[in-house]
């Protein structure tokens, strides 16, 4: 029999085992979640396991195979109400902002005339390599065809988004915006669909598209709301549809969460604590102010028992 605190061959230091916190995250959360956690860390026997996707697949994680981490942090709070309240998690809380961006090298074909006022012209020239998530796992996929469609009703150029997308080879679809950052930082794309804060913390240069249509700004909200996607839901023959609105970044901690307490902490960290000043340094546009949505009972507040 294995004394308590021990294993057998295990760590004999006579120092605490390290807890775990495991969090299913966005891809574009996955490097501030990190440099969060690590600053959270300091001083303590703490580790952190991610595992990173677009944030419809990360919620299929815990609805189709069952998975419970100790946190879930997605790109769209919509998913949250959607397919995981009330059954996986409680509540959820938006905690982000961001804004789509096309992201670019100074050396790609054509990036000394791109522009917010000509972007999508330049887009439809032959040749050009444009690499897209795919809208069936992430919210970056889906928020892609909501720009082009909000601009081509801002331009009133019918068709302009099917020829749009008809230009760029379905190669470069990727799972989600993440895995397009080596493909454009190494040549073989020229452009990409992606989020301002990464474009940021990559250090790319990126085509701003302007307030009516980038999904960055809730003044236009109204204007956002006029166009919608429709995508694969929690099963393969179940759909959801996505309407615009301004990109919400949430979190929440699961149902039956291994380390609840732990994830509690943390987001409380994140959210209240120095963690904010973490993300807004990893180029997230952090809120102020922690409005939680659904079963607060089952909060962090709660949870951790402090008010």
């Amino acid at each position: 029999m294995v004394a308590a605190g021990g294993c057998a061959g295990g760590d004999t230091s006579g120092k605490p085992a390290a807890k775990t916190l495991v969090v299913f995250n966005a891809g574009s959360l996955a490097l501030p979640i990190r440099i969060a956690f690590d600053s959270f860390a300091v001083g303590r026997s703490l580790t952190l396991e991610q595992e990173s996707a677009g944030s419809l697949e990360t919620a299929r994680k815990l609805t189709e195979l069952g998975k419970t981490p100790d946190m879930v942090a997605l790109a769209d709070i919509e998913i949250f109400p959607r397919l995981l309240v009330p059954k996986h998690t409680a509540w959820y809380v938006p905690f982000a902002r961001n804004r789509m961006v096309i992201a670019y090298r100074p050396s790609s074909r054509y990036a000394s005339e791109i522009s917010e006022a000509n972007w999508w012209r330049v887009l439809e020239r032959p040749g050009l390599n444009v690499g897209r998530s795919d809208p069936n796992q992430d919210p970056n996929g889906y928020r892609t065809l909501l720009v082009l469609r909000l601009n081509e009703r801002r331009l009133g150029q019918p068709g302009l988004a099917n020829r749009l997308l008809t230009q760029w080879t379905e190669r470069y679809v990727r799972p989600k915006e993440a895995d397009l950052v080596a493909l454009l930082q190494a040549g073989e794309l020229d452009y990409m669909w992606s989020y301002e804060s990464m474009a940021r913390a990559a250090g790319l240069p990126f085509i701003q598209l302007g307030d009516s249509v980038d999904l960055g700004n809730p003044i236009d909200s109204l204007f956002y709301h006029r166009d919608s996607v429709r995508v694969r839901g929690a099963g393969v023959n179940d759909s959801i549809t996505f309407a615009g609105a301004p990109i919400l970044y949430g979190l929440s901690i699961p149902r039956n969460a291994p380390h609840a307490e732990l994830a509690a902490e943390f987001v409380r960290y994140l959210i209240l604590g120095d963690g904010a000043r973490v993300l807004r340094a990893a180029h997230l546009d952090v809120l102020t102010g922690a409005r939680f949505i659904g079963d607060v009972t089952h909060s962090p507040f709660i949870v951790t028992g402090t008010p």
